[in-house]
Formats: structure tokens, sequence, C-alpha cells
């Protein structure tokens, strides 16, 4: 068996350089690659063009990488509760495509799964659609949209094992599974690293052929975007 375990976040990014693209998984700050996105900001590399459903908050996720200018276009489908990214995006700093979130997540899995494209009926007759191909099925009209490429996915798992094998848990089986494997290398941080043979295999929501790195993560703060709670009685 070959493992893929590197010993931690700086090995786990060795390769990445300026102007590459990355996808990053995660919906808000729910499974987000924290330790990946932390050692991004540490190493100052620039010219990014970042796949994520969105950017975090100002001071959090890929809202860091956003304040140091370090990202020239965002792929989401959500600006969300990121002021800077709002700014950026109204300032003409930042290259913006906001897409569907559900044509997001298909793009993902389109390269996962080595299809070239797809057609989809999201964002017909809109501004989605402009310049791209549409065709009619069954009377009803769809866009074409292509797969990412990206150099680098960068995902977060719960559990994982040296062989690359991961397991998710709750609500951060968001965007993190369809882009394993959607990117030319994929990096995958974990919460808990066991032998293999550990996992139920029953249980494993990626297997390991879809990652190429794994390291367990550390000091994971887990933020809320929005906390609301009712005042006691």
């Amino acid at each position: 068996m070959i493992s893929k375990t590197v010993a931690n976040v700086e090995e786990a990014l060795n390769g990445v350089s300026d102007n590459m693209t990355m996808m990053l998984g995660g919906f808000g700050l729910c499974g987000i690659p924290e330790n990946a996105i932390s050692e991004l900001v540490k190493l100052n590399i620039k010219g990014l063009t970042c796949i994520s459903n969105n950017a975090g908050v100002d001071d959090f996720g890929l809202g860091l990488l956003l304040q140091k200018r370090q990202i020239n276009k965002m792929v989401s489908s959500y600006v969300g509760e990121n002021d800077e990214f709002e700014r950026q995006m109204l300032s003409g700093e930042l290259d913006v495509e906001l897409i569907p979130q559900g044509t997001l997540a298909e793009r993902c899995r389109a390269a996962q799964s080595g299809f070239p494209a797809f057609f989809t009926p999201a964002g017909y007759g809109t501004e989605v659609a402009e310049g791209k191909e549409t065709r009619e099925f069954d009377g009803k009209m769809y866009v074409l949209e292509e797969a990412f490429k990206a150099d680098f996915a960068f995902v977060k798992a719960w559990k994982g094992d040296a062989a690359g094998n991961l397991v998710f848990k709750g609500t951060s089986r968001n965007f993190n599974p369809c882009m394993c494997g959607a990117a030319k290398i994929t990096v995958a941080e974990v919460e808990e690293l066991v032998p293999v043979g550990e996992l139920d295999p029953n249980q494993i929501h990626i297997p390991g052929i879809f990652v190429q790195r794994i390291f367990q993560g550390e000091d994971y703060e887990k933020r809320i975007e929005q906390r609301t709670v009712r005042t006691r009685e």
C-alpha cells in the first residue's frame, strides 16, 4: 500500500505557486480547510483564482487571502457575510464569476468524473448564459457549462487514513466530496488520521484514489458565521 500521508501542512502545499487555480471546500465557514488556508496566507502567493462557494468572512477563511490581495478571481455562488469580498467586487478590484450553486457543484463533479462539460437549465435567459452554447432538449432550453480545471483542491474531512480514504461529518459533506479528485492534486486535511483498516469501508465517503496528499490538521476553530440565540427566561 502506498501511503499518502505527509508530515504537515507545509509539505502538503509543496508545489503551490503564484497564479494557480484552486478549489477550496466548505460552505460558509462549515468544513473549510483552515490549515491549508492559513498556510496559503503565510506563503503570500499571489494572483490566485479560487473556486469556492463563498469567501468566508472578513477575518477568517478565504477572507484572510482577500485581505492580503492574494486572490485575483473568485468563482462563487454567494458573497455571504464578507464585506471585503463585496467591496472588492463592486469596486472592480476583484474579478468575480457568480454562478448558480448547483452549477458550481456540478462543474466540480464533472471534473471529478472526467467529463469536459454538461448541459443544465440553470441560468438560461440570464447573464449566466451569455457567450455560452445553448441547446433544446424535449422542448426545454439548456446551457453548456464546462468542467473546472484546477491545479489544487483543498478539502477538510473528519477522519482519514494513510491511503487517503475520507469520512466527512454532518454538513461538512458540502462541496468537499465533489472537489476531491477534481483537480490535478487533492490535499485533504483531517481532524483525525488513522491507520489503514481502521475505517469501516461502509462508512467511507470518498475513496483514497481521489486524494494525493493527506495530513492531520491542528487547532481548528470551527467558527460559525452568525450565531443567533434565544434570551434565557
